[in-house]
């Protein structure tokens, strides 16, 4: 028997990126009367930059919250402490190895310059998505920096 399911939650992303391509192309087309549409998605995208840069600031107060609340709940701490320890140990090691040995290699191969130039200039991004484990969060200042400290291009970017 092979079931058939006939609804699927959540959202259809793959649609979404579909339907914003297909609107770029056709706003491109439309020459000078698409830029105007262009101009406002632009400065729609710059607004939520900044908002979400505001909620950044308030975010550390929140995840000292959150983790103070589960700390209060505890029974045995030094349970928590083993478990944190390793858990921190673990994600540590493989970000290095991850982010500092593997994707360098891809990179260097891919264009033959030094990788650890380029992730120089990434720093606070990667401090910041590595404090919040949160992309969106570390989507502002990633763009930033890819841009003033790397020298991309804002279309790449």
């Amino acid at each position: 028997q092979i079931p058939v399911g006939t609804e699927i939650e959540g959202m259809n992303i793959l649609g979404l990126v579909l339907f914003a391509l297909v609107l770029g192309v056709a706003l491109k087309k439309l020459g000078q009367e698409g830029e105007d549409l262009i101009r406002f998605f632009s400065s729609f995208n710059e607004a939520t930059m900044v908002l979400v840069s505001w909620i950044m600031w308030y975010v550390p107060i929140g995840i000292m919250f959150l983790v103070g609340s589960k700390i209060v709940e505890m029974e045995d701490i030094m349970l928590l402490v083993t478990s944190l320890g390793k858990y921190i140990f673990a994600s540590i090691l493989g970000h290095f190895i991850h982010g500092g040995i593997i994707l360098p290699l891809i990179y260097f191969a891919a264009t033959r310059q030094n990788p650890y130039r380029f992730l120089l200039g990434l720093i606070t991004p990667f401090a910041t998505a590595f404090a919040t484990c949160s992309s969106s969060a570390t989507l502002p200042s990633m763009i930033k920096c890819i841009e003033e400290n790397n020298g991309v291009d804002k279309r790449i970017s």
